[in-house]
């Protein structure tokens, strides 16, 4: 058996990844896709038995930093074996290969794998001067069209790539736009955030491996799932703010003993994301938890929104009652949200799922 013919368990099985470590993950992914606890075998199942899908990832204008989080962990976890176990066959960043034997990876693994690859691209697109941003003499947009051609789908690592990002900023010197303005024929996912949550990348890939197609997207193609309630609902600094108590500076009683940040910027209210329930560094915190107001980094246009710490009232031009009913409208679309992932569920379970039979070593485990 070669290499490219191992299937996602085979590896995992050479890992010396456990069985019940594997089901473990398979119910978390589960959980965080919204999915029923009956979907665990469905899914299990499904990532065990595909072959190395091909990933080509682009970078464009960016910093880096989307690559990072979804490569950078304390211990190597299962999430960072199912994003290993993908045929990486193309990102300069970390490939061993240079220059033409670079180019040459990518180009045969367009070939060989033309109309089935993922093509995953961190960046804004530059469309001024080819020279702002080229790669083996190839302008970024020519780049995207011609490896977007052979894509099954594209998904959109970080906010640059999404919306454009830091470079799409004011004054915009390169003519920076997002994938989505130039791509308009393929399938596309947004994960924004600068950068996003690695937990919310690595599902994205795990759902499109056992389920053959993107998740729930919203009306910036944003997965619902992670990117259908604000921060703000979900925050537990929202107490504070019901009462009444806030911060008024980063260094005075209010902020020691938690209060919220409204009135220092915090952009909570306006952005969707999941940092206040999947947090960072396995789980340890988030921006907010650290004593600093969100940025809405994962919200289009975020670094031209206004100052980052006047409260949105100030910094957007909106008043109060705007804000209040940014928060009502959150609640709205974490609903329609939750009944978005209702309806997949029940579409996923109509599909036939293969028989799962517990081996002999877990039923004693158990």
């Amino acid at each position: 058996m070669t290499k490219t013919d191992l299937t996602l368990g085979d590896r995992l099985q050479a890992r010396g990844v456990s069985r019940r470590a594997f089901l473990k993950y398979c119910a978390t992914t589960a959980s965080l896709l919204a999915l029923p606890p009956t979907m665990v075998p469905h899914i299990a199942n499904a990532l065990e038995s595909q072959r190395r899908p091909s990933v080509i990832w682009l970078s464009f204008q960016e910093c880096t930093g989307c690559s990072e989080s979804i490569l950078r962990s304390n211990t190597p976890s299962i999430e960072s074996m199912i994003f290993e176990t993908i045929s990486l066959d193309y990102h300069h960043t970390i490939m061993a290969a240079s220059g033409h034997q670079a180019e040459e990876a990518r180009k045969i693994a367009m070939e060989e794998n033309w109309g089935n690859y993922l093509v995953i691209v961190d960046g804004s697109v530059p469309t001024g001067n080819m020279g702002y941003s080229t790669t083996a003499g190839e302008s970024n947009i020519d780049t995207l069209k011609h490896v977007a051609e052979g894509a099954a789908a594209i998904v959109c690592m970080g906010t640059c790539s999404a919306f454009g990002g830091i470079p799409y900023a004011n004054p915009n010197p390169t003519d920076a736009v997002a994938v989505s303005d130039v791509i308009k024929d393929k399938p596309i996912v947004n994960v924004p955030g600068c950068p996003p949550i690695p937990a919310v990348m690595t599902s994205v890939l795990a759902h499109y491996l056992a389920f053959g197609e993107l998740p729930e997207l919203d009306h910036l193609n944003r997965p619902k799932v992670f990117y259908g309630q604000n921060i703000h609902d979900r925050c537990y600094r929202r107490p504070f703010y019901e009462r009444g108590q806030f911060a008024e500076s980063f260094d005075d009683e209010g902020a020691k003993k938690g209060w919220c940040l409204y009135k220092l910027g915090c952009k909570g209210p306006t952005t969707y994301n999941a940092c206040a329930v999947l947090k960072w560094n396995e789980g340890t915190s988030f921006p907010i938890e650290a004593g600093h107001g969100c940025l809405g980094c994962s919200e289009p246009n975020f670094w031209d929104a206004g100052s980052f710490y006047n409260p949105l009232s100030t910094a957007t031009h909106l008043d109060a009652g705007t804000v209040a009913l940014a928060g009502a409208v959150g609640v709205g679309v974490g609903a329609a949200a939750g009944a978005a992932a209702r309806s997949q569920q029940k579409k996923i379970k109509a599909a036939p799922a293969k028989a799962f039979t517990p081996t002999k070593a877990e039923e004693e485990s158990q």
